[in-house]
């Protein structure tokens, strides 16, 4: 009966249009009137205990260095780096495309600031070289999921929390994941481009014009190293090298690329909180949700229910697999999050995962759902920065999501490719 109407009205809410914070909010509400030990101080208590985090604070932090980084000059640096050593190949924009995706992913945190910053560049500059738009928009969308999978990530920060394992191991576990869905995706563009005739650019740079074009992106690519290395080696906590990055970021907008003004800087921190602002209250909303869940023991009954099923390993991760992908196509990413780990972790768990790999698997899952609709937060960012129809880049971005398929089957069934580092 609670499951029912927690479930149920929440679901309600969302084909309403009400948001996913304040849809978990209310769910939360109607289910603890039907528990008579329970009262709405319960609600309360979770909102402000699920708040009260230190790693949370690296949510709004990562979301605001992202934002300076991609307004202050570095997502700029970064694709004119990659044009000149990639963009000489078969389909070599698109390539140029999805290797500045996955450097911005390195210090932006987030899916749709990657397709953002990376998009409003490359989509007008693909369409100018005789590539089809749709094309063009498609790789920018697909392409940008990978700002949750590689590290910094402000989803497998909310997965931490919520699976109660560590942020730095969540992001050593991201970088092998994040390079294998790169390298999918560069080889499925390289055969679509030759199939397409999309040649690379006739242009060949100089010695001197590499040269120049490391110096000026320097400081940009010193930027994951100084996030990541710090955290890795233990000098400071992923919270801490969030701030480090707002410092760094605001710094070299402000005095080293001067692209950034007193006045920008002040719009950037606005449009920066009202993103965070939104994540946390799904966040502290959720914390109610996940007890209520707990309370009524219905994680383990899922689980107990699903092993009962088939005691065969791959069947079962092949199901949870298809789960986060129908998920994905309609829920909120970081509701899903909390919403499904304390569901699915157990089952995970008792098939041997690592919960660290088996958050990998659900991040690259919830990617996958950044560009499928009727959700598909990229791929409506994408259809807004390139000019074209929802309708039409859905289309387009069939085969992309074929090749991200590709690559979620490898990381889900060969543990190794999250779990090298982290062992190591």
């Amino acid at each position: 009966m609670t499951a029912g109407i927690l479930f149920g009205s929440f679901f309600v809410l969302l084909l309403l249009s009400v948001p996913v914070g304040i849809a978990l909010g209310v769910a939360g509400m109607l289910a603890i009137t039907q528990l008579p030990f329970l009262n709405l101080e319960f609600l309360v208590q979770g909102l402000v205990s699920g708040l009260d985090s230190f790693p949370l604070l690296a949510v709004v932090l990562f979301t605001l260095a992202g934002n300076l980084m991609s307004q202050g000059g570095v997502s700029r640096r970064l694709l004119h780096l990659a044009e000149v050593f990639l963009g000489r190949y078969t389909g070599g924009l698109g390539i140029v495309t999805i290797v500045a995706c996955m450097f911005f992913a390195a210090v932006s945190g987030t899916g749709s600031a990657t397709v953002a910053a990376i998009g409003l560049t490359m989509i007008p500059s693909m369409a100018r070289r005789g590539y089809d738009r749709n094309f063009a928009a498609a790789v920018v969308a697909t392409s940008g999921g990978i700002g949750i999978i590689i590290p910094p990530s402000v989803v497998m920060i909310v997965y931490a929390i919520t699976a109660e394992v560590s942020v730095t191991d969540m992001f050593l576990a991201g970088v092998v994941p994040g390079i294998v869905v790169g390298l999918v995706l560069i080889g499925y563009c390289y055969l679509q481009s030759r199939r397409r005739g999309y040649a690379g650019d006739e242009r060949r740079y100089t010695a001197a014009e590499r040269w120049q074009a490391i110096r000026d992106a320097g400081w940009a690519l010193v930027v994951p190293v100084i996030i990541l290395g710090g955290i890795y080696s233990g000098i400071f906590t992923p919270t801490e090298s969030a701030a480090i990055g707002v410092a760094y970021a605001l710094f070299f907008g402000l005095h080293v690329y001067r692209e950034l003004t007193p006045g920008k800087v002040f719009d950037i921190i606005l449009e920066s909180s009202l993103l965070a602002g939104t994540v946390l209250v799904i966040v502290g909303s959720s914390v109610a949700f996940g007890r209520i869940l707990t309370l009524e023991q219905i994680p383990t009954q899922i689980a107990q229910f699903i092993l009962g099923l088939t005691e065969n390993a791959v069947l079962i991760l092949l199901a949870i697999n298809v789960l986060l992908l129908i998920v994905g196509t309609f829920m909120e990413t970081l509701a899903a999050v909390v919403i499904l780990t304390p569901i699915l972790l157990p089952i995970a768990t008792a098939l041997g995962l690592s919960p660290v790999h088996f958050g990998i698997v659900m991040i690259v899952n919830l990617a996958i759902g950044f560009v499928t609709p009727p959700l598909g937060a990229n791929l409506f960012m994408a259809a807004q920065v390139g000019g074209v129809r929802v309708e039409q880049l859905s289309r387009a971005v069939v085969g992309w999501i074929g090749a991200m398929l590709v690559a979620l089957l490898l990381i889900t069934f060969i543990p190794a490719i999250s779990m090298s580092l982290v062992n190591l």
